[in-house]
């Protein structure tokens, strides 16, 4: 038997272990990542992009805190934009389309590059775990023993998988990558409970065979703004590639309609449960019949490849059905299919296992990120793999946990959501998940976290100072501005009525002023002689905190009101079956989730307003 020996084992490739093995490596700790192929490191199997809606706040954040995903899209995308730009800045969210090859290549070498990190092509099949249900160490199928201090499982969509085109079922990963079919058996002879999750992917086209002419171009922005906070914005401006929108139509559905038995979807033979808000071309057509078409896009895999993704139209449909289905869509009429839609389906865990730290409750030094832990898509599995790694080494080191709360940022909010409530679905972040999304803005992720970011040891010094320089900025600035009085003269009069604004009848602050929905920060320079010269990204906070002050206040003082029940700590002795007073289901519930805190208890579907008041008296008379 061969046996090595490492601080922490991360088991999985994929963004969640990519991220999850960098923190721990970049802590100083000897780190082993394991990939069935070292070709699937950071693989974009599905979607060739990173961000969107409410996932460009989660690579924010990530960046923030010191991971590298949004370092890695600075260096890779293809074409940028920000979504949602009419609308207020709570919801504004960053989207790039990613060169597929070169984003897995970037970060390979990233992975090669780090010291303190290996990288070993093996499937992990059997955890060690000594007598005291302790994580110690993993084995290979092959039969090598790695001894460590902490593992962390991000086996994506790998373990079990089987990808079903039609009537054809091929026991595979994505990609028609290895699958990880040996290391369920020993999770659940560890008694981990694990649960059957689908996802699925459209066809890959050529691009030579697309009609653009009859589809509208999606152009990137003017303006690029990088995901990452040490990205020089000005070191990214280039020129992009464009996306097509296109529409399927009558003809589309009715094929669909006419071939649903043979879609293993609903003919029975997935077992798995899908996204519900990412769902197959199969699934709109039978869950939407009202709609007589759904947007497609069409999206470049790469600059050195012909390959387009067709968005929005996943399918498990056997590969004749497809082919019809596909050409009845305008600029698709002679397309020709590079690689079939399919679905996938993999086992993976009940969250609700896992502390808010993403350790697992009954086995130490065992942790876990990423679509593994019952999330979907690539932002959602990096932020789980980087908290994830972060507290994986903090264990190996003795230092204490991190966890971001609700109230710090959405990475809180995922996690919270994954640990505390019942999902049958893979998650999917949302901004409507996040009740204090106003303060939770991507625009502001690195004045949230960059602090813990570089207490845990993976933000420098230079970039939290520049970060501390900024957040000066913004206050002072704010202060001159409250401060700063202008009158009723002629000069501000014509401002005023320039600018559609009631002309004044005394003296007011231009902070007062900017904050009148027909004025800003910029517009209001006219009249500011005393204005500084200031970066772009500390403008955009002034005018956002001055804009938007009376609602940053209001969920201010809910999130203070939030802070006091995160606060209330429970014992992890605490016996809930001894409670008198509790509900029966409450006391079933909490034994089960284990809540860390009064908050997280409140939030547990079947706890009920009158179960925490019980609970609240109990934890008095203990103390």
């Amino acid at each position: 038997m061969y046996e090595e020996y490492c601080d922490v084992a991360v088991v999985g490739a994929g963004h969640a272990g990519c991220e999850a093995a960098l923190a721990c490596a970049r802590l100083g700790l000897e780190t082993v990542i394991f990939t069935v192929s070292v070709n699937s490191i950071a693989l974009m199997p599905c979607n060739p992009n990173i961000g969107g809606s409410s996932k460009g706040h989660l690579v924010r954040e990530l960046d923030a805190l010191g991971g590298e995903m949004g370092k890695n899209i600075d260096r890779t995308f293809i074409q940028s934009k920000m979504l949602n730009k009419s609308k207020g800045p709570a919801v504004h969210s960053l989207r790039a389309q990613a060169d597929k090859a070169e984003y897995s290549k970037s970060m390979r070498q990233v992975l090669e590059n780090q010291e303190h990190l290996a990288i070993k092509q093996a499937e992990v099949s059997e955890l060690i775990l000594n007598d005291d249900n302790t994580a110690i160490g993993v084995k290979t199928f092959t039969g090598c023993t790695y001894h460590c201090k902490a593992v962390v499982l991000c086996t994506g969509t790998y373990l079990r998988a089987r990808c079903l085109c039609g009537e054809a079922i091929t026991h595979t990963g994505p990609n028609g990558l290895q699958a990880a079919n040996h290391l369920t058996d020993s999770l659940i002879k560890a008694g981990i409970k694990l649960q059957r999750f689908k996802t699925g992917t459209p066809a890959r086209m050529d691009g030579r065979t697309v009609d653009y002419s009859k589809m509208i171009e999606q152009p990137g922005d003017e303006h690029i703004v990088p995901f990452s906070f040490s990205t020089d914005p000005s070191s990214i401006q280039k020129e992009q590639i464009k996306c097509y929108l296109t529409y399927t139509n009558e003809k589309t559905h009715e094929i669909i309609r006419n071939n649903l038995d043979r879609s293993p979807i609903y003919a029975g033979v997935i077992e798995g449960t899908g996204p519900r808000y990412c769902p197959s071309i199969e699934d709109k057509v039978v869950r939407f019949a009202d709609k007589d078409k759904h947007q497609i896009f069409i999206e470049p895999e790469g600059l050195s490849t012909n390959e387009v993704y067709i968005g929005g139209m996943s399918s498990s449909l056997p590969e004749d059905v497809q082919i019809r289905m596909y050409r009845t869509v305008p600029g698709l009429e002679n397309c020709r299919i590079v690689r079939n839609a399919y679905a996938i389906e993999y086992d993976c865990i009940d969250p609700r296992q896992l502390y808010p730290t993403l350790e697992f409750k009954k086995i130490k030094n065992l942790f876990a990120g990423g679509q593994f832990n019952g999330s979907s898509g690539y932002e959602e599995a990096a932020a789980q793999g980087l908290i994830a790694g972060i507290n994986a080494a903090m264990s190996v080191l003795g230092r204490d946990k991190i966890m971001i709360d609700r109230s710090q940022g959405y990475i809180g909010v995922l996690i919270d959501d994954l640990v505390t409530k019942e999902n049958t679905e893979p998650y999917r972040m949302m901004t409507s998940r996040a009740e204090y999304r106003l303060l939770l803005r991507q625009d502001n992720a690195d004045l949230r976290l960059r602090k813990i970011g570089y207490e845990v040891g993976l933000v420098s010094e230079d970039e939290y100072n520049n970060t501390i320089k900024k957040q000066v900025c913004i206050d002072t600035e704010i202060e001159r501005l409250k401060a700063k009085y202008v009158g009723t003269s002629e000069k501000i009069t014509e401002f005023l009525l320039k600018n559609n604004s009631t002309a004044l009848k005394s003296g007011c602050s231009l902070f007062e002023l900017i904050s009148r929905p027909e004025l800003d920060y910029e517009i209001t320079k006219e009249i500011d002689d005393e204005r500084p010269l200031l970066p772009d990204d500390v403008k955009e906070q002034i005018n956002i905190n001055i804009k938007y002050a009376g609602y940053i206040d209001k969920q201010l003082k809910q999130i203070e009101a939030f802070k006091k029940l995160e606060k209330k700590m429970i014992p992890d002795d605490i016996d809930y079956t001894q409670i008198s007073g509790l509900r029966n289901e409450a006391k079933q519930k909490l034994d089960l989730f284990r809540p860390v805190s009064i908050g997280q208890a409140s939030r547990i579907s079947g706890v009920s307003p009158a179960d925490i008041s019980v609970l609240l008296v109990h934890l008095k008379s203990r103390r």
